[in-house]
């Protein structure tokens, strides 16, 4: 029986080879936006493995949108000439007929963030820490400060660097843009009664709260040449008892950006409230993706502690959605789509370098007591 996971799908102009892709993934190791050697490294690591998809990880379109001083942006031309130099490393060596993208975000009131490593909370004054902006003046969290409110210009602006980042991703030398719309960042926010309290045109009804998403996507889409496809990242659940943005909303969301010429959806949830319970475990997002491949019939990327080539194939078999993304599965085991193809029955790709690894990593498949 044909591998669901390897069989080919189209998106946009291009079949990919595979429905596996690499989710954004932030390395907090930029310089001022600009990609560094750890991620030349990291997108060439990223290529070897045979994703058909390989998403970047969230990359400001402003600098006070970065998350924190380590993460990528696209706001400056020194920005653009590194993210180029970085992929024209990496693609050489992914598999023919993959695709690269970058997943273009704003962190709005999450901004000004520390590295993860360093706790991940805001940032002290004296950590260089800068002024953050949202729908309405509402902190994230204890500790955290509170954004201004954007105003009518302020949103102008926001909607204008969004594109100048896709056009800067464009003569970059990319395939698409994933706009971020989840986790808790600055469309999401908008998205969002938790953290969207406005009254205007941008605030309160449904339709009102997703018009920015939906402006961004559509100016998005209307400024990148037709061989480059668009995505968004939902958030579909919150995972509190107050009111939240929900996957029956998400549907909506979905079929309004499917009719601006948005591609595919990647559902993932949670990000926006502090006090979240979210019940993590294998799998625990897929049903976003299914209801949202259901209700708004579009392409949808099942994410969230994927771990297993059997999983993965089941969860696309059953058609609970059409794409697969990993993450943390694919920093612990970067060749994990080998691994999968030969569990699967399908073929591998290793670049020739690499050609004569594949009868290891058969071995390991067929006797992993022997491993």
């Amino acid at each position: 029986m044909t591998s669901a996971l390897f069989s080919p799908i189209t998106l946009g102009e291009f079949t990919l080879p595979n429905r596996i892709a690499v989710a954004p993934m932030c390395m907090y190791s930029a310089d001022d936006g600009s990609a560094s050697d750890w991620h030349m490294q990291h997108w060439m690591n990223l290529g070897i493995s045979g994703a058909g998809m390989i998403t970047f990880e969230a990359t400001g379109v402003e600098r006070r949108g970065r998350i924190s001083h380590g993460c990528l942006g696209l706001y400056s031309d020194h920005n653009e000439a590194a993210m180029a130099r970085a992929l024209a490393a990496a693609r050489p060596v992914a598999a023919p007929g993959a695709v690269f993208g970058v997943q273009l975000g704003h962190a709005g009131r999450k901004a000004s963030s520390q590295l993860p490593w360093l706790g991940g909370g805001a940032l002290k004054p004296e950590e260089d820490a800068w002024q953050t902006v949202g729908p309405s003046a509402i902190p994230f969290g204890p500790g955290w400060p509170t954004p201004i409110a954007l105003d009518e210009a302020g949103i102008e602006q926001i909607v204008t660097a969004f594109v100048d980042a896709a056009r800067r991703a464009e003569r970059a030398g990319l395939d698409f843009v994933e706009l971020h719309g989840a986790h808790g960042y600055l469309l999401h926010e908008f998205l969002s009664p938790v953290s969207n309290q406005r009254s205007d045109r941008w605030g309160g009804s449904l339709e009102n709260r997703m018009r920015l998403i939906v402006t961004v996507a559509k100016a998005v889409r209307a400024a990148l040449p037709e061989r480059m496809f668009v995505g968004v990242r939902l958030s579909a659940s919150e995972w509190i008892e107050r009111d939240s943005f929900h996957v029956d909303e998400a549907i909506e969301v979905a079929k309004a950006l499917k009719a601006v010429g948005v591609v595919y959806i990647c559902a993932s949830s949670g990000g926006n409230a502090h006090d979240a319970q979210i019940p993590i475990g294998p799998l625990y997002q897929v049903e976003f993706a299914e209801k949202i491949r259901a209700g708004a019939g579009i392409v949808t990327r099942a994410v969230g502690l994927i771990t297993t080539p059997a999983e993965a194939e089941g969860l696309l078999r059953e058609g609970r959605a059409d794409m697969v993304a990993l993450a943390r599965a694919i920093l612990a085991d970067p060749r994990w789509p080998w691994r999968a193809a030969y569990e699967l029955g399908a073929e591998a790709y290793a670049p020739p370098q690499y050609l004569r690894s594949l009868t290891t990593v058969k071995h390991w498949v067929a006797e992993p007591d022997d491993a």
